[in-house]
């Protein structure tokens, strides 16, 4: 299953997503992509050499909501061995362990320590250009780029 994350003046990161290890969390992403969730979203928290999230925040600071779901990884009783390295979308979530519901991140570098303990459902297969111009772009307060990164769009491409 192949996905288009299409970003505002900079182009397209094409990514895997990954049903048969995390297919709740691939659902309910599919899902949010359907109901155009994610349009109009910016890329809120980046921190060069880990990782860049997007997927709960406008470019006003206006926050949009999504139901929770399963956290899908190994310290929450769920077996999934997709590895937190560079290119691999993963989802953001509190320190309650079912408390992902939009927000995702894509990982700029490896951080093992993520691995067991966030639910990894995917990886960029191009794009990874505009993944790296995200994460090296000046950030301000709380790892918000100084200029937006806005999602344009995600669509499924391949099923």
């Amino acid at each position: 299953m192949k996905i288009e994350i299409e970003i505002e003046n900079e182009g397209v990161i094409t990514a895997e997503l990954y049903p048969e290890i995390a297919p709740v969390t691939v659902d309910n992403f599919i899902g949010l992509i359907e109901d155009n969730f994610f349009d109009g979203l910016i890329f809120h928290r980046v921190i060069p050499g880990f990782m860049i999230q997007g997927g709960g925040y406008d470019a006003d600071g206006n926050h949009k909501d999504a139901a929770p779901i399963k956290g899908e990884f190994a310290s929450n009783g769920f077996k999934n061995d997709l590895k937190h390295e560079r290119g691999v979308l993963s989802m953001a979530r509190t320190m309650f362990p079912n408390s992902a519901s939009s927000q995702f991140f894509i990982m700029h570098d490896d951080a093992p320590h993520l691995d067991g303990e966030y639910a990894a459902f995917g990886r960029v297969i191009d794009g990874m250009d505009i993944v790296d111009a995200i994460a090296e772009a000046p950030t301000g307060y709380g790892d918000k780029p100084v200029d937006d990164w806005v999602i344009t769009t995600m669509r499924v491409i391949e099923e």
